[in-house]
Order: structure tokens, then sequence, then C-alpha cells
């Protein structure tokens, strides 16, 4: 009686054993293809700011403003990482200024009044407060009235107090020229450039 039982336990047990080597081979290769499959989905840089290019098209904001960022990066040997993600950020942030716009009721008149838009929202301006100059300037003097608002609100100002003082200089060529020098002497003396800066020398209308 032992001596079948035996056997019979044998008979069970050896061809369970001889599959453990395959089974540990399929779950290894399962492993291993999981692993390859974790490393494509891991983007080049390259892959990263092709894709920014793409969403910066789809969104319509001038690419041109996202090459400017990969050329400056370029320029100054940033590693190919960096300036990835600094593509990304910019495509983000006129992304957001475009959309901010679009809530104001009005289309960027340049490439350059949407790049200012985009700082003035990086630097802490409200959507409100750009939402309110982008409505109460004449488009020849938007540009410069949403760069002085940044400016202000990089020199410590809150946003609603650069407001008021942005929304009655934009009136007056004149008042808006006297509140740009103004803001950029201050700038001056705190070792800042104007936001202005960024985009070229804009003229007051």
């Amino acid at each position: 009686m032992k001596t079948t039982l035996m056997k019979a336990t044998m008979t069970v047990l050896v061809p369970a054993m001889l599959m453990v080597p395959t089974v540990l081979r399929a779950q290894n290769g399962v492993a291993a293809q999981g692993q390859a499959q974790g490393q494509a989905q891991v983007q080049t840089p390259q892959a990263r700011i092709d894709a920014a290019l793409s969403a910066a098209a789809k969104a319509n904001v001038p690419v041109e403003l996202v090459k400017n960022k990969i050329a400056e990066g370029e320029a100054k040997h940033v590693p190919q990482e960096r300036i990835a993600s600094a593509v990304e950020a910019r495509v983000t942030s006129l992304t957001r200024a475009s959309e901010t716009m679009k809530h104001a009721g009005v289309t960027a008149g340049s490439a350059g009044e949407l790049a200012v838009t985009a700082d003035a929202l990086d630097a802490g301006v409200s959507e409100n407060a750009v939402v309110r100059v982008t409505r109460e300037t004449s488009a020849e003097r938007r540009t410069v009235a949403i760069a002085v608002l940044a400016d202000l609100v990089r020199l410590g100002a809150a946003s609603d107090r650069a407001l008021a003082r942005v929304s009655s200089a934009v009136t007056s060529t004149a008042a808006l020229a006297n509140l740009r020098a103004e803001v950029a002497s201050q700038l001056t003396a705190g070792g800042l450039s104007s936001t202005l800066d960024a985009v070229g020398s804009i003229r007051v209308p």
C-alpha cells in the first residue's frame, strides 16, 4: 500500500517540478517585456521638444516664440534636458496667455504681445488684471501697458494696485510713457531688466 501511495505521489510531483523552470522563464519574459515598454515610454529631450512644438501649433501659439526659447538655450549651451523643460513651460505659459486674451474678447495683435502677456502671468499678475488692461487699452498701447503691469508686480506691487496705476495711465500716451520710464528706472536700480527687453524695444504710440 505504501509503495503504491509513494508511486502516486511521485507521479504528481515530478511533472510539477519539471514545469517550474518553464513557469519561471515565462514570468521573467513578462517582466522583461514590461521593463522594455516602460523604457520606451520615457521620452528623449528632443521628443519632448517636438511634442511641445506640436502642442503650440494646435493651440495657435506662434511657433517662433517657442523656437526662440530653444535658440536661447542652445546659444547658452544649456543641456537639452533643461531646454526641453523650459520649452514645455513656455508653451504652457503662452497657451494660458492666449486663453486669457480670448476671455478678454481680443486676439493678440502680434507674437510680442502674446509673449508679454505670458510674461505678465508668469510674474504673478492675476488673470483678472490682465483681462482688464487688455479690454481698457487701445491695441497700439496694449503691449506696453501689459509689460508695465508685469513690471510693477515684479517690483512688489499687488495686482490690483498695479492695475489701478496702469488703468489711469493708458488713456494718455504721455502718461503711459511717463509710467513706463518710472518703472524702468526702479527696475534698473534693483538690477532688473524690463519685461519689454524680452521682445525688443517697443515704442509707446
